[in-house]
């Protein structure tokens, strides 16, 4: 009894492999990631994820998906990577409250303000930073690690190089896009498809203006903005060795069957620890690719990551499918180990245990053994029906019997033994853990309104520092910072005129720029500029560390008051209000900090570390921009960032001057105009006509999204 009992104590499992996660974008591709290896699936339940056209989950459905996967061993992530305004937001965590209730193992997020209202709702429940956040740098990692973060899903652009930096010294997990699409902006500062279609890629409903023809000066034949996929197999190992804690397969919205092809190749490349072979590389060519694979951003190579879907072989397509439906409806991969030990005594019941090594346990018995007549039961013919787990989710790895001699039952009761106990151990594998469920936390209060909004003038070139524009006293004039520390003397008449200056860092800053903005950093705050406007939490380190005071700006995703809150407490002074709300939506945000809006300038669409500059003019050319134009004859501009970064700015130019009442009436501390490609005439003549000294307006115009808003 003594060594039966031992058996009852069972200690918890320490598993240190990487992690490989599927996409599961229907019931169906949930069995085809399980069955061929994936450790996890990340699927979409509700409106409030960012493939919100894939076939996402009913509450039923879900359920038994979670069930599923918790039987087998796979973690399930839901994807809440969306956006959230204030009035969907309790939606949003009741959404979470049902994920966490049936037991999912974690929550993708985006929104600032949503990980805030989810941390104190659900504490028990962990959040992985979305890429949707922009983190490219261990700051960032760090930031998201404050917010009570347990995992950050890196910017795609980042090298091998940066990958194993940010891994190295992170004090939280990471995560990595491994195979499948990649966006030619980095995700959660593209704009394009809200602006010119109001499908918002930060609400879930992209409609992919990257994968559009595009002239570029010549015919309209090019696709300047369309990259090959993702496919970092052979590379698997490498990541693995530096530490990377989930390996990431993108896919959605695709069909089961390359779920399940996919999913296969990189889990037995992962496990078996080996190169990829010429088939399976040219199986997940077959299945989808876009001219081919690209490593670009991995290698630090971008010469040649540009492609677009070509016609592909449907009947070796669908040959591959077919196969892989067959395989995963049909089989049951035995992926979970369990234990067996089995006793049968003379005057008792026979017993038996099974136990996982995640601390799972089933304990049950049997009727109590007659008296041979023949040979009796052996240890060896006990265990070996025990080791009949096939067509279940259980491997049996171990498996002892202590079998009194001149015993005998029926082979049907040890069968129904060993059936009993594989279904009460699934039955304890499937259980949800327990977690708690508390109220969601108040809104921020909100700070004293203000009397009437500040002018704030955004310029891009010192060029556009003018006389003229000077003399209209702005009250805040922000300069990018690189373009300050170059020469401060263009903003000295501003400074002497009363206007506050604040450095504009730039919108992407790896690990490797650091030193070069923070050496202009410090440069300019002993200079006397002490403020600075941060699009992303891992600049705020940087601009801490300088010894400036940090203004927010749009890149930061200020789409609901729990977000701007959040903000105020990281001691944010000001913050912008996303671009994509409706001013009505503006209006009625609880505003805990002095908060801003652009009212006026072609708003930026995308930053890439793609050259669409270098694609146009054949070489480099950064101080001219480009122009880039659809089939309906919009032309964007295109302009170079830092880094060789490339932004693309929306064709029409948001004018909101002649809306100053409902702008006065929104609560607004700030409102900003932002001059990109303008001459430095055209700025102040801008500039009068929205303080009412002129009756300037642009031929072409746009509201924006703050009448129409976005899907």
């Amino acid at each position: 009894m003594l060594y039966f009992r031992l058996y009852l104590y069972v200690k918890q499992g320490d598993s240190t492999m990487t992690e490989l996660l599927a996409p599961a974008g229907s019931p169906e591709a949930v069995i085809a990631a399980v069955q061929n290896g994936a450790d996890a699936i990340y699927l979409g339940m509700g409106d409030f994820n960012a493939r919100r056209g894939a076939k996402n989950f009913t509450e039923e459905e879900f359920g038994k998906a979670v069930r599923y996967c918790r039987i087998r061993g796979c973690k399930v992530y839901v994807a809440l990577n969306t956006l959230v305004s204030d009035r969907e937001t309790e939606a949003a965590v009741a959404q979470a409250r049902l994920a966490s209730s049936l037991g999912a193992d974690g929550l993708i997020v985006q929104d600032l303000g949503l990980v805030r209202a989810l941390r104190a709702a659900l504490p028990d429940l962990p959040i992985h930073a979305s890429t949707q956040m922009s983190i490219h740098n261990l700051a960032g990692v760090d930031a998201a690690a404050e917010m009570g973060v347990t995992r950050v899903v890196l910017a795609r652009e980042l090298s091998f190089e940066q990958i194993k930096f940010i891994t190295s010294r992170a004090s939280i997990e990471t995560e990595v896009f491994v195979h499948g699409a990649l966006c030619f902006c980095h995700s959660g500062q593209c704009y394009m498809s809200a602006l010119i279609g109001r499908r918002s890629g930060n609400r879930g409903m992209c409609a992919q203006p990257c994968r559009m023809q595009y002239s570029l000066g010549g015919r309209m034949d090019d696709y300047p903005l369309s990259l090959k996929d993702n496919c970092l197999l052979e590379k698997l190992g490498e990541l693995e060795d530096a530490g990377v804690a989930c390996l990431k397969i993108e896919g959605r919205m695709k069909r089961p069957e390359y779920t399940a092809v996919v999913t296969g190749i990189y889990a037995k490349v992962l496990r078996e620890r080996r190169a990829p072979t010429k088939d399976e590389l040219e199986t997940l060519a077959t299945v989808f690719s876009r001219d081919g694979f690209t490593q670009g951003y991995y290698n630090g190579d971008k010469s040649d990551m540009f492609g677009t879907r070509g016609e592909i072989v449907e009947r070796d397509a669908e040959r591959i499918y077919a196969e892989a439906r067959r395989a995963y409806s049909d089989g049951e991969l035995r992926r979970v180990p369990l234990h067996f030990y089995t006793v049968c005594t003379k005057g008792e019941r026979i017993r038996a245990i099974a136990f996982d090594d995640e601390g799972s346990r089933a304990v049950v018995s049997g009727p109590m053994p007659e008296a041979a007549m023949r040979q009796g039961l052996s240890e060896a013919y006990i265990t070996e029906q025990m080791f009949k787990t096939g067509g279940t989710p259980y491997n049996c790895v171990e498996n002892r019997a202590k079998v009194e001699r001149g015993l005998f039952l029926p082979t049907a009761e040890i069968n129904d033994l060993r059936r009993r106990l594989i279904t009460q151990i699934s039955e304890e594998r499937a259980r949800p853990p327990e977690r708690r469920s508390l109220p969601l936390s108040p809104l921020p209060g909100a700070a004293p309104a203000p009397e009437k909004p500040v002018w704030i003038f955004q310029v891009r070139t010192a060029e556009q520092l003018s006389d003229e524009l000077c003399a209209l006293r702005p009250d805040y004039l922000y300069v990018p910072a690189m373009v300050l520390a170059e020469d401060l003397a263009p903003v000295q008449p501003f400074i002497d005129n009363g206007t506050k200056v604040v450095a504009v860092l730039p919108r992407v800053v790896t690990d490797s720029e650091q030193a070069a903005v923070c050496e202009a950093l410090k440069k300019l705050a002993a200079a006397g500029v002490d403020e600075a406007l941060v699009g992303n939490l891992g600049h705020v380190a940087l601009v801490r560390r300088a010894g400036m005071a940090l203004r927010g700006d749009f890149g930061l995703n200020a789409f609901n008051s729990r977000t701007l809150g959040v903000l105020r407490d990281c001691g944010f002074l000001s913050a912008t209000a996303s671009f994509e709300l409706r001013l009505a939506q503006i209006k009625d945000l609880v505003k805990p900090l002095d908060t801003e809006l652009i009212v006026y300038g072609r708003l930026p669409l995308m930053v890439s570390d793609q050259c669409v500059i270098r694609h146009s003019a054949g070489r480099c050319a950064c101080s001219t921009p480009a122009q880039m134009s659809d089939r309906t004859g919009n032309v964007f501009h295109v302009v170079k960032e830092f880094g060789c970064r490339n932004v693309i700015y929306n064709a029409h130019k948001l004018y909101l001057a002649d809306r100053k009442d409902e702008l006065d009436a929104a609560g607004l501390w700030g409102l900003r105009l932002l001059f990109s490609t303008e001459s430095a005439r055209e700025c102040a003549e801008v500039a009068k006509g929205y303080l009412g000294l002129s009756d300037y307006r642009p031929n072409v115009l746009t509201r924006g999204l703050y009448y129409r808003g976005v899907d």
